[in-house]
C-alpha cells in the first residue's frame, strides 16, 4: 500500500465547549421508593380487579362460602343482562354529553376568570376573588333547594340541561387557573404587548398554550366529578330518557334484587372510561403537580 492509498489521519477538532455536549440519557434506576409504590399500586388495583372478576363470575359462585378471588369459570351473563334489560347505552350517551359540556365550559370560563383575577387590574379584584372562594364553605346541600326552585322556574327540570348547568364553572376551577397564571412570569405578557398583541391575543396565543398542564388537570377533576355525580341528578331528573349513567344504574339496580354480576358489570362500564381517560392524561396531570409544587 502506497502513501496515496493510506487513509488520511483523523484531524482533531477543537475541544467541545462546556455544556455543548449532547445530553446523555441515563438509564432509569429503580429506587427504594419503588419498593413501596409497587405494593401500594397493587393494593389500589385489587378492588377494580375483583369488581371485574365478579362481573364475569357465574351467579352460582358469587354467594359461595368461602368466597374465591378467581372464579372457576367465566361468563358474560351479567353484561348480557345489563345491555338487554337496561338503557345503559342511552345513559352512557347522556353522561358523555354532560361531561363534555362540563369539561369544555370549565376550560373556557374558568381559564378566563382565573386570568382576569390573576392579571387584570380592576377595583375590588381581591375582594371579589375572596368572596368567590368563600362560597366553598357553603354546604352543597343548602344550595340544592334554591337551585331546584330556580331551575323549575326556568323550566329545565327533568331535562338533561338540569345536569349540565351546575357544571358550567366552579370555584375550584377558577382558583386553580388563577394560581397557575400567577406562577407564570409577567415578562411574557409585557413582551407580547410591546409587539402589538392585544390583551385577549396575549391570553390566547401566549398564556393559554403554556397552561396546558393546568387545563389537563382541571379537565380530569371536572370529568371525574361530573361523570360520578349522582345526588343532584337524583333530585332534578325523573324522566328516564334524561337519566345519567350513575342515576340510571341506581334506579335499575334498586328495582331488582341484588344481582352481583349485573351490579359489577354496570360498575365496570361506568368506571372504565375514567381509567382510560386518566391513562392518556396522566402526563399532563403530573406536569402540573411538578410545575406548581416546585419553585426555583
Amino acid at each position: 500500500m502506497t502513501m496515496l492509498d493510506a487513509p488520511a489521519p483523523a484531524v482533531a477538532g477543537p475541544p467541545p465547549e462546556p455544556g455543548s455536549e449532547p445530553a446523555r440519557r441515563h438509564p432509569r434506576r429503580t429506587g427504594w421508593w419503588h419498593l413501596l409504590l409497587v405494593p401500594v399500586a397493587l393494593l389500589f388495583a385489587v378492588p377494580f380487579v375483583q369488581m371485574f372478576l365478579t362481573s364475569l363470575t357465574p351467579e352460582s359462585e358469587i354467594n359461595r362460602f368461602p368466597p374465591r378471588f378467581f372464579p372457576s369459570s367465566l361468563t358474560l351473563a351479567g353484561y348480557e343482562k345489563l345491555f338487554r334489560d337496561s338503557d345503559i347505552l342511552l345513559w352512557t350517551g347522556n353522561t358523555i354529553l354532560v361531561s363534555v359540556v362540563a369539561v369544555v365550559s370549565h376550560l373556557i370560563l374558568c381559564s378566563l376568570a382565573g386570568y382576569g383575577f390573576a392579571r387584570l387590574k380592576f377595583p375590588g379584584r381581591n375582594v371579589g376573588f375572596l368572596m368567590i372562594v368563600a362560597t366553598i364553605m357553603i354546604p352543597t346541600q343548602l344550595l340544592m333547594v334554591p337551585t331546584y326552585v330556580m331551575f323549575a322556574r326556568v323550566g329545565i327540570i327533568d331535562t338533561l340541561a338540569a345536569a349540565m348547568v351546575p357544571w358550567l364553572a366552579s370555584v375550584f376551577g377558577i382558583f386553580l387557573m388563577r394560581q397557575f397564571f400567577l406562577s407564570l412570569p409577567a415578562e411574557l405578557e409585557e413582551a407580547a404587548v410591546l409587539d402589538g398583541c392585544s390583551r385577549f391575543g396575549t391570553f390566547w396565543r401566549i398564556i393559554l398554550p403554556l397552561a396546558r398542564p393546568a387545563l389537563a388537570t382541571l379537565a380530569i377533576f371536572t370529568l371525574l366529578s361530573s361523570w360520578n355525580d349522582l345526588v343532584w341528578p337524583l333530585i332534578a331528573i325523573n324522566d328516564p330518557s334524561a337519566f345519567t349513567l350513575q342515576l340510571g344504574i341506581t334506579n335499575f339496580q334498586g328495582a331488582r334484587r341484588t344481582d352481583w354480576s349485573l351490579l359489577m358489570a354496570s360498575n365496570v362500564v361506568a368506571t372504565l372510561p375514567l381509567i382510560l381517560f386518566f391513562v392518556f392524561a396522566q402526563k399532563q396531570f403530573i406536569a402540573t403537580m411538578t410545575f406548581t409544587g416546585v419553585k426555583g
